[in-house]
């Protein structure tokens, strides 16, 4: 598995044991279906939470660069599908979770309702 790979399984898995223990139920990790991908789809207090994770090694790039307008809009458009999907008639809130690495550690940064579904669509 290529270097980045790695960095972000990792980082990903401990999202997901920090969202654990803020409460949130994790029904699916590195969802796929077609060209839609999510990192992390959660249930925590009535609402379907997406989440995106972003890792990085160092503090020299900011992880939220990453999230552009298109790269919401391709996360809003899986999440539309997963509901579809699964049938869930839930709120949907968007979450990103940035995690960078200082040593060994990680220090990690929970930003919820990060964004919403853009009323434009970007292809």
């Amino acid at each position: 598995m290529a270097w980045h790979n790695e960095t972000g399984k990792i980082g990903e898995e401990l999202a997901a044991e920090y969202l654990i223990k803020k409460g949130y139920v994790v029904r699916d990790m590195n969802w796929r279906w077609l060209k839609y991908e999510l990192d992390i789809v959660c249930e925590y207090q009535g609402r379907i939470v997406v989440v995106e994770v972003k890792t990085r090694t160092s503090d020299m790039v900011d992880p939220l660069e990453a999230i552009t307008p298109k790269k919401i809009a391709h996360i809003v458009k899986a999440a539309d599908v997963y509901l579809k999907l699964f049938d869930l008639p839930h709120e949907v809130q968007f979450d990103v979770v940035t995690l960078t690495r200082h040593g060994e550690e990680y220090v990690i940064n929970h930003i919820e309702d990060a964004f919403f579904a853009p009323l434009k669509t970007y292809r």
